[in-house]
């Protein structure tokens, strides 16, 4: 129970930061990502503190024997690049620059009740699905840090 309520308030915490930001909004994330145009910098701002903000947040967490509520850290174990990051990036770029929207941000922007949200999350949910019937449940799983 104690898992759960904290996954709420956690997963609430970042919608609620979404919003405030304003990242479920397409149009300021592609006025953002409009650098020859009309450039709206003030995503960047959104970007570097949540970079500190992830920054002091890990160096202190990983300090920690092991996480509060679970036995072990679950990191990636693969610090290469190689064709399904590349592949991954260029597809997740791709649905970023057309449409504005991020996985995290469009799950948010749900509340707004955007037709365009709910067509980004079940294209989003049909490749995720997709992905586990080529490459199998396994492939997404995250391997326990020792």
């Amino acid at each position: 129970m104690k898992r759960a309520f904290l996954l709420l308030i956690s997963g609430s915490l970042f919608g609620f930061g979404l919003c405030l930001s304003q990242m479920v909004d397409p149009a300021k994330v592609l006025g953002f990502l409009d650098i020859a145009g009309a450039w709206d910098p003030s995503l960047a701002f959104v970007m570097v503190g949540a970079l500190v903000v992830a920054t002091i947040g890990f160096t202190r967490i990983f300090s920690w024997p092991k996480p509060l509520l679970d036995g072990n850290f679950s990191t990636p174990t693969r610090s290469g690049i190689d064709r399904p990051l590349v592949v991954g990036a260029i597809i997740f770029g791709i649905g970023w620059g057309l449409v504005g929207f991020c996985p995290g941000p469009a799950i948010a922007s749900i509340a707004y009740s955007l037709p365009e949200s709910w067509v980004f999350v079940a294209s989003m949910a049909g490749g995720m699905f997709a992905v586990r019937l080529l490459l199998g449940p396994q492939s997404l799983q995250p391997t326990p840090r020792s």
